[in-house]
């Protein structure tokens, strides 16, 4: 019940590995905020949750290996988020950078593709500012976090 089939330091390895190979290959999809997860997100990430598990702990069923992954995990998780804080660079590296999608009312479809933001999802986002035409919008902007922002023109 308490006693590691691996040594301590190689939980702490694992879950580093892991941590990062995740944090990496879901920054590479694109920026989404929780609740816009559809149901096929919410599902890849419960099954890489699962995927990931063995090889974070080795085979081990252990209370122990299972406390020294949690710290691991939340430690590394504290850890990015104050160097996020405390330099521009990482920060831009760990969250991305805000993306124009609309400038003066033309659309940038190519960011719309790099960005994997549909025409849909742009609509809906402009729809909650109550703009109709994309002729009316200065600058919609999608954020590092996730969410579109909408400048509306002055004459607007």
């Amino acid at each position: 019940m308490w006693g590691l089939s691996q040594p301590w330091w190689e939980f702490v390895f694992r879950g580093a590995v892991i941590y990062t190979f995740v944090f990496i290959l879901f920054r590479l999809t694109g920026k989404r905020q929780v609740g816009q997860l559809t149901p096929f997100d919410l599902v890849l990430l419960l099954l890489i949750g699962n995927a990931v598990q063995n090889s974070m702990n080795a085979g081990d069923n252990s209370i122990t290996g299972g406390l020294i992954l949690s710290i691991t995990l939340v430690a590394l998780n504290v850890g990015v988020d104050r160097l996020t804080f405390a330099s521009k660079k990482i920060q831009q590296v760990v969250e991305g950078s805000p993306k124009v999608l609309i400038h003066n009312g033309k659309v940038n479809h190519e960011m719309l593709d790099h960005e994997k933001v549909t025409m849909r999802d742009l609509e809906l986002a402009l729809r909650q500012e109550g703009v109709m035409d994309t002729a009316t919008v200065r600058f919609a902007i999608l954020e590092s976090n996730g969410q579109i922002s909408v400048i509306k023109k002055e004459n607007s």
